[in-house]
């Protein structure tokens, strides 16, 4: 399995088969497990082995077969899969740190990952210190000789800045930091991360892993010692552990998200390519396209730009209007799915933060995030050039 590519990997790696030698995975809908003998759970207890599980809060058939297959394409040694990808944010960094610890963040992150930096960990005792996630200047200046963890967003949500993975590694590990990557806008399909200097890889298995708006999950990757004994007795514990069929659609999700990925950052970026060139908008921000900042950057550390976009309609009465005149693109707050999906960021996902806060991470009242899904190019292109004309 060593040798074979991603697109193979994401179909067989992992697979655990019963006695009856199923082609399609299956579904271990149960919450516990039976022993022959008394002797047998109290040694399972002292120690389980790799294909031996005790309740599904701390393993299951099905949900080891997902953090197998995705921990092999994202060539990490293990992974432990939770209920949401907030779940894997929080528990991979609530696991590892305690009163008194310091951690160095980006500044521009979703709003539940900004929540969790401020208001969770601070709340027990974490020093945190956000800088500017492209500076590399400013990361040097933070990192501390007793920095604990990094924490950033590879692409950032929603303004799509580009932090260079290997760069903010390499700082982090010179003091013995622990680098915690969220890395869903990179998805599993355009990441080397842990190549690349991440120790933690953590992905919201909600959006392009399922990619089909059918349910929410999360993963956790990095080292076996930490996954195993840092992550998986803090979420066994604390519950926030994936369910056998989440983890089963997946799977499933899994088998094809090297073709859907890669059709939608194709329509992604032509559609950024076309705007920009229309002139139309205030901004189109895809890190795909040759006037983004980080543009050098992204295509030796992914390779694409991605399947989302942003543009600026000027205000919020525009992006409100461009929204609602919109027939195929659909007015939510996911992204990754097959389905394109339109957000205005300032009054939904990024609402709570301050104005003030929400103009330092360029989040403006006419931003708009688009996340491209799987319909065909141009209908999607005259879609938008149709709301846009009507501006």
């Amino acid at each position: 399995m060593k040798t074979w590519k991603k697109r193979t990997k994401a179909v067989h790696a992992g697979t655990r088969r019963s006695q009856y030698n199923e082609v399609s995975e299956a579904i271990y809908l149960t919450q516990g497990f039976v022993y022959d003998t008394a002797e047998d759970a109290e040694a399972r207890f002292i120690q389980s082995g790799d294909d031996e599980f005790i309740y599904a809060r701390y393993g299951n058939p099905t949900i080891a077969m997902f953090e197998d297959r995705i921990a092999a394409m994202e060539g990490a040694e293990a992974g432990f899969a939770t209920a949401s990808g907030m779940a894997a944010v929080s528990g991979a960094l609530t696991s590892m740190l305690r009163a008194g610890d310091h951690v160095v963040s980006a500044k521009a992150l979703f709003g539940s990952c900004l929540y969790i930096l401020e208001e969770v960990l601070t709340r027990f005792g974490v020093e945190v210190t956000f800088v500017d996630g492209t500076d590399l200047a400013a990361w040097e200046a933070a990192i501390r000789p007793d920095t604990k963890a990094v924490f950033f967003e590879s692409v950032s949500n929603p303004t799509l800045e580009v932090i260079d993975i290997a760069a903010v590694s390499k700082l982090a590990h010179a003091v013995g930091a622990t680098v915690v990557l969220d890395n869903v806008f990179a998805t599993p399909v355009f990441s080397d991360a842990i190549a690349q200097g991440a120790d933690v890889v953590v992905y919201s298995a909600t959006k392009h892993i399922d990619g089909q708006g059918r349910a929410l999950g999360g993963i956790i990757l990095g080292t076996r010692e930490f996954i195993r004994g840092t992550v998986e007795p803090y979420m066994k514990h604390t519950g926030g552990s994936m369910s056998p069929f989440t983890a089963w659609m997946m799977l499933k999700g899994l088998e094809t998200i090297e073709l859907r990925v890669r059709a939608q950052a194709d329509t992604a970026a032509m559609i950024a390519a076309a705007l920009e060139a229309d002139g139309q908008l205030v901004q189109v921000i895809y890190p795909g396209l040759e006037t983004h900042p980080q543009y050098a950057l992204t295509q030796t550390q992914m390779g694409s730009g991605g399947t989302v976009l942003s543009i600026d309609a000027g205000s919020q009465a525009a992006a409100f209007k461009l929204l609602n005149a919109l027939e195929i693109i659909t007015i939510s707050n996911n992204l990754g799915d097959a389905k394109s999906i339109a957000t205005h960021p300032a009054t939904t996902t990024h609402q709570r933060l301050s104005e003030e806060t929400r103009a330092a991470l360029g989040i403006t009242p006419g931003l708009v995030r688009l996340s491209i899904g799987l319909e065909d190019p141009d209908d999607l292109l005259a879609d938008l050039r149709g709301a846009i004309a009507g501006l």
